[in-house]
């Protein structure tokens, strides 16, 4: 398995993240444990949690996900070579995260409330990456990096210094190394990285967006300031939540797949996402490929990609896209990758 350091922490991790949202919800504890395990065996070090899961966010599941995590880092021990990253939900209306219930926001207190929950469910002194998995003010869309700019309506929001100072105090006090963001743009990139270094606050080590062959928007403005800046991607859906891998192919719903379950894939389902996503998976056919390995082998061939973040709901899913990692690349599938880009550019953003 291959490691990157992660942005200037000193961290190496590998190459592949386990991303565990389907623990809680899709799969049991010890269907979630199995998994865990055969990441670690794999030579994964890298898991990704966050506090909203499982998908999809109810009340009565929320921070099932982290309590699998936890449950298994107590049992199988080797904490200190297992990177643990979660993540603390932006601003929203959903008020089940907080008690007294309330609207969350990225305010001190709602930053501290929930690093002391996830520290809780997952059995653990510190976490080793806190991401915010969202901005605190509005943006375009829940992705914040729309190809079509829509000015959003001004509301409430906290200071980006103010959230950089809630996070250092907690760094301080031990219950957080590192900080990242999620689902965020090239300007609110840089000005945390600008607030940190002016004020002496923790500095952004890596930010988790979508990134895949339908999605690569990331390349047309936060690509240089990963590179320059050391912020490296967590790349999440590598495989478009699974249109990628072919399997809702003309219209298909597999039993137990996630939109035949919960029907929340819309952002793989805009108009040029059909057409798009067939061309790929006839590429991955005519090279002789799985398309699931075209599309994540893609993905962790990127330069500014520091991780890519994978999730299964059985262990031959996990085990078929582990192998992606070690298939060949060449000039030729990049270039014929491209040719499709250009024709059928970011259709999912």
């Amino acid at each position: 398995m291959q490691h990157r350091k992660l942005g200037r922490t000193g961290l190496d991790v590998s190459l592949v993240c386990l991303g565990t949202m389907t623990f809680g919800e899709q799969n049991s504890e010890a269907e979630g444990h199995a998994q865990l395990d055969r990441a670690r065996d794999a030579g994964v070090n890298f898991l990704d949690a966050a506090e909203l899961y499982p998908i999809p966010p109810k009340p009565e599941t929320q921070g099932r996900t982290e309590e699998i995590v936890g449950s298994w880092l107590a049992a199988r021990g080797g904490r200190d070579r297992t990177i643990v990253a979660t993540k603390a939900v932006g601003r929203s209306v959903m008020e089940w995260f907080r008690d007294p219930p309330r609207k969350a926001e990225l305010s001190r207190r709602d930053i501290r409330e929930a690093v002391e929950g996830s520290l809780r469910r997952l059995k653990t002194d510190y976490i080793d990456l806190y991401q915010l998995h969202w901005p605190d003010r509005e943006v375009g869309q829940f992705g914040s990096n729309p190809i079509i700019y829509r000015k959003p309506e001004p509301g409430p929001e906290h200071p980006i210094h103010e959230i950089l100072e809630s996070l250092g105090e907690l760094v301080r006090e031990g219950k957080i190394r590192h900080v990242g963001l999620s689902n965020e743009s090239p300007w609110g990139t840089m000005r945390f990285l600008a607030d940190s270094e002016a004020r002496g606050l923790p500095r952004v080590a890596s930010i988790q967006n979508a990134y895949s062959l339908v999605n690569r928007v990331f390349e047309t403005g936060l690509a240089e300031i990963a590179l320059r800046e050391d912020v490296g991607l967590l790349a999440y859906s590598p495989l478009a939540q699974g249109y990628l891998t072919g399997k809702y192919r003309d219209g298909a719903l597999p039993p137990g797949a996630r939109k035949t379950l919960f029907d929340r894939l819309q952002r793989y389902e805009t108009p040029g996402a059909e057409a798009a996503i067939t061309a790929y998976l006839d590429l991955a056919g005519e090279i002789g490929w799985s398309p699931a390995h075209l599309a994540l082998k893609f993905a962790a061939t990127r330069p500014f990609v520091t991780s890519v973040i994978i999730g299964a709901t059985s262990l031959d899913q996990l085990d078929h896209d582990l192998a992606a990692f070690d298939a060949p690349w060449s000039a030729e599938i990049e270039e014929r990758i491209d040719a499709i880009h250009q024709v059928c550019a970011n259709p999912c953003p």
